[in-house]
């Protein structure tokens, strides 16, 4: 008696639809069939391979990291493009603390703040609780907070 076992995976993208089949064969072997289709479910990938079930554990872990490289191809590394900001990564100082509350303060939109301070604008928005204003309120402050609240005696 052969008993033969299947396993089927679809997964769905905005740009394509993968299929990977792996199907027990006779003999200790697995065969593995990858497809892919685009949005008009036209083909844009096709593949068979056979080989020793023993082997199958090792060729998935050779793939994943063959596709992960041939997927970084052409990537510069960079997660956004273009230039990064001039003062990125580097350290805030209490002066550049005040001239940011400061400019928060006065309503400067988020993108000239971080222009000013060659910064990116998540980094502003980042910093912006950190010296008690609230990015979700142009020219704002938080909030206290319970930390900074002072403590009044409660009367019995």
């Amino acid at each position: 008696m052969t008993v033969s076992e299947q396993h089927r995976t679809e997964i769905r993208t905005e740009t394509a639809t993968y299929t990977v089949e792996a199907t027990s064969l006779p003999e200790a072997r697995v065969a593995v069939d990858v497809s892919a289709a685009g949005p008009q479910g036209e083909p844009v990938a096709d593949g068979h391979l056979e080989l020793d079930a023993a082997a199958a554990a090792t060729l998935a872990n050779v793939l994943a990291k063959a596709l992960r490289s041939a997927g970084a191809l052409g990537r510069t590394g960079a997660r956004r493009p273009g230039p990064r900001p001039a003062h990125q990564g580097q350290p805030w100082s209490p002066t550049l603390d005040e001239d940011l509350e400061r400019r928060w303060l006065a309503g400067e939109p988020v993108e000239a703040i971080a222009e000013a301070f060659g910064r990116s604008p998540g980094s502003i928005r980042a910093r912006l609780p950190r010296v008690g204003c609230d990015p979700e309120a142009p020219g704002a402050y938080l909030p206290d907070p319970p930390s900074r609240r002072e403590v009044t005696a409660m009367n019995p």
